[in-house]
């Protein structure tokens, strides 16, 4: 996603960092491409008007002029003020009350229905709540109760229903109650989607937000439809006064337009990205992260968190010590490939490093993962662990017991010294940490 933006805004830079000096008329222009860059990328107009009147007042400033690097300081002041446009901040849910009622609106096909399992395995895997129950308030899509069903049995969440009930209204007060009876810790109603400018629809959720009281009522927009979603956003936040966005698709080929104008013109903020078709791609949106991924940073905000979902503290500890003192074998490695895997692909981790997102275009195979964990495991024991030296014949059975070539073998072993050395020379996570601003990203 955000491609083009990227790198329109990368060229941009990138004739400014040759430049010695920062005058008035090299940040006009410098700003003029920022400003079509913007517009490229389908941000509202206003919002694009507002944000470039900002960095030019910023850039024409004397700490910019007089910077001994004038080139870094106009990226760090366009990098802040599209932070700032975004809220600056990652905006938590209220989820006080017990139980805490999130109410999910928004059009049809945005994926409501998926984003409230999607939402109630983010609030379970991170420990934001205990019990949570999903409503199945949305009457009007044939099949919607049983996707809401099929979507809860897979994440272990129950589904509250009143079959043959027709009023919405009514599913929403008995699931309240059903919440408050069996001491559920949050409620997440789904309700059905509805065009902003239908009167009928529209009023029928400001009847279920006066039922339930809900602390949060969050509206589900398709990234991919571009101003649209703030537009109709807009308009929701006039009915019902919504408390902040789940922007999806935000994995797609989408031009990012939405992503930074939404909050700016709603005045609510974004809370959450779909990134992703699984159950487990959703994540808070974090101002910095978006600034970063469209400015051609990477994305370190959501790497580390990603790590740390599948890092245990303890074999972190303990792998850290066996490649400081060089006793990394292949049983290592093969946990470290399988843990990668968990990770995402590896296209994806390699996008979100620092000046790695033109990886994510070229060609890698990722079943090459599968080809190393089958030569790895077809080693004995003492070969995994270094005791046993992979001489040619024992190069020939392995390769054979994994259905590969001596010429993969011989590769396999060559990537395993690379990666020990690698593995030597790279800082340890808190050190990693300290490099991206500690532990307010966790």
């Amino acid at each position: 996603m955000l491609g083009a933006l990227t790198e329109k805004m990368q060229d941009l830079f990138s004739k400014l960092a040759g430049k010695r000096k920062l005058t008035e008329d090299n940040i006009a222009e410098a700003v003029s491409e920022v400003r079509l860059a913007l517009l490229e990328a389908d941000v509202n107009y206003s919002v694009a008007k507002t944000l470039v009147k900002r960095i030019k007042e910023k850039g024409l400033g004397d700490e910019v002029l007089k910077a001994v690097s004038p080139g870094q300081q106009f990226i760090k002041i366009v990098h802040d003020e599209l932070m700032e446009l975004m809220g600056g901040t990652e905006a938590l849910l209220d989820l006080k009350e017990k139980p805490a009622v999130i109410m999910m609106c928004g059009l049809q096909g945005s994926g409501k229905t998926t984003h409230c399992a999607k939402l109630a395995q983010f609030l379970l895997k991170n420990k934001e709540c205990k019990s949570p129950l999903l409503a199945a308030c949305d009457l009007q899509r044939p099949a919607a109760i049983e996707q809401l069903q099929t979507l809860g049995a897979q994440i272990q969440v129950p589904v509250f229903t009143v079959p043959g009930e027709k009023d919405p209204v009514k599913v929403a007060k008995a699931a309240l109650d059903r919440a408050k009876q069996e001491k559920h810790d949050v409620l997440i109603v789904d309700t059905a989607g509805r065009l902003h400018i239908d009167d009928e629809l529209m009023g029928q959720l400001e009847q279920i937000k006066a039922a339930v009281h809900p602390s949060e009522i969050l509206f589900v927009a398709n990234a991919a439809t571009g101003q649209d979603a703030v537009t109709v956003a807009t308009e929701f936040n006039k009915r019902v006064e919504v408390s902040g966005t789940i922007l999806t698709m935000l994995d797609s080929n989408m031009r990012g337009g939405a992503a930074i104008s939404i909050r700016e013109v709603t005045g609510k903020p974004l809370k959450f990205e779909g990134i992703g078709e699984k159950i487990d791609d959703l994540q808070i949106f974090n101002p910095q992260s978006m600034a970063d991924r469209i400015l051609g940073m990477g994305d370190t905000i959501n790497l580390v968190r990603r790590a740390q979902e599948h890092i245990d503290d303890e074999e972190a500890k303990k792998f850290e010590k066996k490649i400081r003192t060089a006793t990394f074998t292949y049983e290592d490695y093969i946990k470290q490939i399988q843990m990668v895997k968990k990770m995402g692909s590896f296209k994806s981790l390699m996008g979100m490093l620092p000046g790695m997102g033109s990886f994510k275009n070229m060609d890698f195979d990722e079943k090459e993962f599968f080809r190393v964990e089958a030569m790895i495991q077809s080693m004995t024991s003492n070969e995994r662990v270094g005791k046993s030296e992979l001489s040619i014949p024992r190069r020939k059975r392995i390769a054979k017991g994994s259905g590969t070539t001596m010429n993969d073998i011989n590769k396999l072993v060559k990537s395993f010294k690379k990666a020990k050395q690698f593995f030597k020379n790279m800082p340890n996570m808190k050190n990693l940490e300290k490099l991206m601003g500690g532990s307010q990203w966790r």
